[in-house]
C-alpha cells in the first residue's frame, strides 16, 4: 500500500504544525503532521459528525480511525463522565492524539494503535464513531462496520460520516444489513451522517 494516512508507519518527512478547533465554548489546540489525515485543518466531514453526534452522559465511546484526535477528543470533552477509546492504524496519528489529549487537559481517553478494531475486540462500547478510511477501500470500511457491530452493547449506536461520491449508498446498505435498519441523520455539502442502533 502506498504511503498515505492509512499506513502503519508513515515515512513521509515530518511537517508538524498546530491548528485550533472550536468545540462548543472550548478551543482545542491540535498538533498535526504530514502523513496523517486532513493535516491542515479539521475536515468538514469530521466537523459535521462532531456537531451531529449524540452521546449518552456516561457512554463508553470508541473513535475508529481517530487520526490526530478531533472527533474522539471532542467526544471526550462533550461527555466528561464518559470514556473515549481512540484507535488508528497510523502510529504517527496515535502519538499526536496522545499529545493532543495531554496538551488540552483531556484525561477521559485511552489510545491504541490498531488495525481496524483488533486492539479492542474484547471490549464493549455504547457508541462507535468513525470517519472511515475511504482510501483503504470498501472492504476495510465494511470490516470496520462489522467489527463495530460486534463491539457494541445492545442499544448502542454506530455513527458514520461518509461522502455520497465516496460510497455512502453502499455504506448505508451495509449498515442496514448488519443492524436491520439505519437512518441518515443529516447531510451537508455531499456528506452524510448515517446512524444505526444495535437491537
Amino acid at each position: 500500500m502506498t504511503d498515505h494516512y492509512y499506513t502503519q508507519k508513515p515515512t513521509v518527512k515530518h511537517n508538524v504544525r498546530e491548528i485550533e478547533f472550536q468545540v462548543g465554548d472550548r478551543k482545542l489546540k491540535l498538533k498535526t503532521d504530514a502523513g496523517v489525515f486532513s493535516k491542515s485543518e479539521v475536515d468538514f466531514g469530521s466537523r459535521l459528525l462532531i456537531e451531529t453526534m449524540v452521546l449518552p452522559a456516561k457512554a463508553r465511546i470508541l473513535d475508529v480511525g481517530c487520526g490526530y484526535g478531533p472527533i474522539g477528543l471532542s467526544a471526550a470533552f462533550k461527555c466528561p463522565s464518559g470514556h473515549v477509546t481512540m484507535v488508528d492504524i497510523n502510529e504517527r496519528a496515535i502519538e499526536l492524539t496522545a499529545q493532543n489529549a495531554e496538551r488540552n487537559g483531556i484525561r477521559n481517553i485511552t489510545v491504541h494503535q490498531s488495525d481496524k478494531l483488533e486492539a479492542v475486540n474484547t471490549e464493549k462500547f455504547d457508541v462507535v464513531l468513525t470517519n472511515p478510511p475511504i482510501r483503504a477501500g470498501k472492504q476495510t470500511v465494511h470490516a470496520i462496520f462489522e467489527q463495530a457491530y460486534e463491539c457494541l452493547n445492545p442499544g448502542g449506536g454506530l455513527w458514520v460520516v461518509i461522502q455520497k461520491k465516496q460510497g455512502s449508498p453502499s455504506a448505508f446498505a451495509k449498515m442496514e444489513e448488519l443492524f436491520g435498519e439505519a437512518d441518515e441523520v443529516t447531510k451537508d455539502k455531499g456528506y452524510r451522517i448515517i446512524r444505526a442502533f444495535k437491537k
